[in-house]
């Protein structure tokens, strides 16, 4: 009897309140943001260019968090953030206070936070959404704060059910959206382990088809606005703690471990550029992808899901593919339909994290069991290396980040015409169980320069594989030549242990 009380306690603890009664809110129209600073600079370049968007890719960590905190300080009316990882670390407070900062100057602003990864946060979110111009809302909340396995073990198919999308859009006229959370793994590049990335500056027309985008995850019934979470702290506490937020920023700003990107806010002027017309854009046919907000319940329409909309808008290769992708699940189905392309002669390259350098030894182990089958067939496979703190800030930094960097990317890019840049990997998980944003543009600008970094600096930062009497080997290209290993080089035996043991495991539809 006990034990039955004890699980129905658990139980009612972990249940989610009602929805009803939350406010009802949308993006600004266009129109109501054209005497805005952002409206008044861009709306003469997006009529140079009816029916495109103008994109600036920002793969350089500290140009990112500059073109990301300036344009939080130009918004004057809207801001909107959805993101799947907010970390409360040094960046991320910086980051969090120019929120702040924007509400205090009057701009309306809504924060979505996929609760996966909002640790350490629940006082200074629960704080902010007191602001009369701040909203936050959790995407798949955890009733259980300090336990969160709790809430996979109570609700597993809503808990496995992550929001991965990423975007800040500012007035509706601007945003900056791809593959990068917010954190100091993703920004900071003077210590410890780095995710290289991949994001865009957009403006034009699809600034607001995100907008629409993310006003439907606003509203969904995933949404659920944090003060019936988390306990809403009265006014004094809610004081002291934005008070704290304020004062930990100032602190963290005169650390010189960050001082890499406050330089970037000081002399970075991307924003500025744009506001100039002297950012060099590249205006282009783009279509949005984005998943439903329904996929976060397991209630949507297959047929919806961004990886079909994927497969319809990207051509056919003819010549050559690259896959830029933090995590490489291929799966039979796409193992089957790259080894065809390239007995057919197209070129199929691959990048993604090695096992050293991945941080998901479960998803590596998805990964190793299609090397041999994709080698076998012609597909060019790639590695990234991670490298240690003595090899950080090297010259020749490339499109994807420093090569002291590990992957963090996601991109396809297509017979250098055609590219894909999102949030989203090729992997089950993100087909099956994360929602994703990204975009296909069609600009062989744009593609080409991906596919050129690909072509100049992959090799010398990642192992080549291939197979030597029908084993893997790992090329290495170093100063004295090419070293050649006969195992995953740089895991040790416990991670190398540990992938081999999940590969033992039917969790691939997890991965």
């Amino acid at each position: 009897m006990g034990l039955v009380i004890g699980v129905a306690l658990m139980l009612g603890g972990c249940a989610l309140p009602p929805l009803e009664g939350r406010q009802l809110s949308n993006s600004l129209p266009p129109a109501e943001t054209r005497a805005t600073t952002l409206g008044d600079a861009l709306a003469p370049q997006t009529a140079g260019h009816p029916g495109r968007t103008g994109f600036y890719l920002l793969s350089d960590p500290e140009m990112t968090f500059a073109a990301w905190t300036h344009l939080a300080r130009t918004t004057q009316r809207s801001l909107d953030l959805q993101y799947y990882i907010w970390y409360a670390d040094r960046s991320g407070t910086l980051l969090l206070r120019e929120v702040m900062d924007a509400a205090n100057r009057g701009v309306r602003v809504r924060l979505l936070l996929d609760d996966q990864g909002t640790r350490q946060l629940d006082d200074q979110l629960a704080a902010l959404h007191t602001h009369p111009n701040i909203a936050v809302r959790l995407f798949n909340p955890f009733m259980t704060r300090d336990a969160r396995w709790l809430g996979f073990l109570v609700d597993f198919d809503r808990a496995n059910r992550r929001m991965h999308n990423k975007a800040i859009i500012a007035d509706n006229r601007a945003l900056i959206s791809g593959g990068r959370n917010l954190g100091d793994s993703y920004f900071v590049t003077n210590e410890g382990f780095l995710f290289s990335d991949l994001d865009v500056l957009a403006v034009g027309p699809m600034v607001d088809e995100v907008s629409r985008g993310f006003d439907r995850y606003w509203q969904s019934d995933s949404a659920y606005p944090v003060d019936r979470i988390l306990p809403a702290p009265d006014d004094e506490t809610a004081d002291d703690t934005l008070e704290a937020l304020e004062i930990e920023a100032d602190t963290i700003a005169r650390d010189p471990e960050v001082g890499n990107l406050m330089a970037a806010v000081r002399e970075n002027h991307v924003v500025g550029r744009l506001l100039d017309a002297e950012l060099e854009l590249e205006w282009a046919p783009a279509r949005l992808m984005i998943d439903p907000p329904a996929k976060g319940l397991g209630q949507h329409d297959p047929q919806d899901l961004l990886t079909y909309s994927l497969r319809d808008e990207l051509h056919t290769p003819i010549r050559s593919i690259d896959i830029i992708s933090s995590f490489f699940i291929p799966t039979p189905t796409l193992t089957d339909d790259l080894a065809t392309l390239a007995r057919r002669g197209v070129r199929v390259r691959v990048l993604t994290n090695s096992l050293d350098a991945t941080d998901m030894p479960p998803a590596h182990s998805g990964y190793a069991r299609y090397r041999r089958p994709l080698l076998e067939a012609g597909v060019e496979l790639y590695e990234m290396r991670r490298l240690g703190a003595g090899d950080l800030r090297p010259n020749g930094v490339g499109l994807f980040g420093s090569p002291a960097t590990t992957l963090h990317a996601k991109a396809v890019v297509v017979d250098d015409c055609q590219l894909f840049i999102g949030s989203y990997n090729v992997d089950p998980r993100s087909v099956l169980f994360n929602t994703e944003l990204g975009f296909v543009i069609d600009s062989p600008e744009l593609a080409r320069a991906i596919s050129h970094t690909f072509e100049m600096h992959v090799p010398t930062s990642a192992y080549r594989l291939v197979l030597d009497d029908g084993e893997i080997r790992w090329l290495e290209h170093t100063g004295a030549g090419i070293i050649q290993h006969d195992r995953e080089p740089g895991a040790g035996l416990i991670k190398r242990g540990m992938t081999w043991l999940f590969s033992l495991m039917p969790i691939e539809w997890l991965l």
